[in-house]
Order: structure tokens, then sequence, then C-alpha cells
């Protein structure tokens, strides 16, 4: 029979503050604090993308799409209103008008087209008379319209748009 020797600590359970702690009990509590931290680690960013954040975007009321002297009779200019495109068109007649330059449909940008004097979105082919209402296409309902004023006399006149 071979003498084993144990150490004197090897028998007796370390205590702190009064309680019995030993091997399995701290290697316990760094597993469990190493899952949870692991665990907040994974949900932290998931949460942050899924919660949308507080600032919406700012209401535009109003913005200056282009100079008079620009536009000229059967043409159409996209300018940027807040951060969505708006779309200002003078008519064969002289009148200003303008819409929102997003589609109903999928948010594409619409553009003028001189040679039917229509507003016309390239991703489905959907069309918009004058008034901003759908002529053809998939668009469900017509643009948005905006009111105009020209602000200002001669070549320095600024086309002013804002929400109606």
């Amino acid at each position: 029979m071979t003498n084993v020797q144990t150490s004197p600590l090897a028998s007796k359970p370390q205590t702190i503050g009064g309680e019995r702690f030993d091997r399995r009990t701290f290697l316990d509590a760094l597993l469990a604090v190493g899952f949870v931290s692991t665990a907040a680690a994974i949900a932290y960013p998931v949460a942050l993308y899924l919660v949308p954040p507080a600032t919406g975007e700012p209401e535009t009321a109003s913005t200056v799409a282009a100079k008079a002297a620009e536009l000229k009779p059967n043409s159409g200019k996209v300018f940027k209103f807040g951060n969505r495109p708006g779309i200002v068109v003078r008519t064969t007649e002289g009148e200003l008008r303008a819409f929102s330059a997003v589609c109903t449909h999928l948010d594409c940008t619409v553009q003028f087209k001189a040679d039917t004097s229509q507003l016309w979105c390239a991703c489905h082919n959907g069309t918009y008379d004058l008034g901003g209402n759908v002529v053809s296409g998939p668009p469900p309902r017509g643009l948005e319209r905006f009111t105009v004023n020209v602000r200002g006399e001669g070549s320095d006149a600024e086309i002013v748009v804002s929400r109606a």
C-alpha cells in the first residue's frame, strides 16, 4: 500500500465571511458571470437595432426650390425638401406647381417629361398629371401637392415651396 500525503489545507474547506467556499462554487459563479456578460453583449446591440431612435425627421415647412429664371415653360426641377425630394414644374402656360417627388408606389423619385407634360416614375412606368393625380401605372394614390410662391422680382426671384 502506498502512502498518499495530503496537505492539511486540502482537507479543510476554505471559508470566506464564515461561509464554506470551494472550487466548484467559484467555477459555477465564474461561469454564471461569463454567461450573463455574453448574453448582455449580444442582447444590447439587438435591442438598439429593434427600437427606433427617439428623434425623427425634422419637419420642413418651406424651402427655396430654385431661381425663377432657371425654370423655363414646360420644364421641371427636382429639389431637396427636408430629407426627401420635391419637384417644381412650370407648365406651358407659365403656372408653377410643386409636388413631393416620391412615387406613392415604391418611393422612387419621379421626374418631369416635357414631351408628355407629365410626371413619370421610371421604376414601374407610373405617370401623374400636372395636378399630381395618377394617370397610369401601379401608384395607388396621387402625389402630395405643395404650395408655391415667388419671392422677389426679376432675375433674383426665388421659387419658395411650402407644405399645403
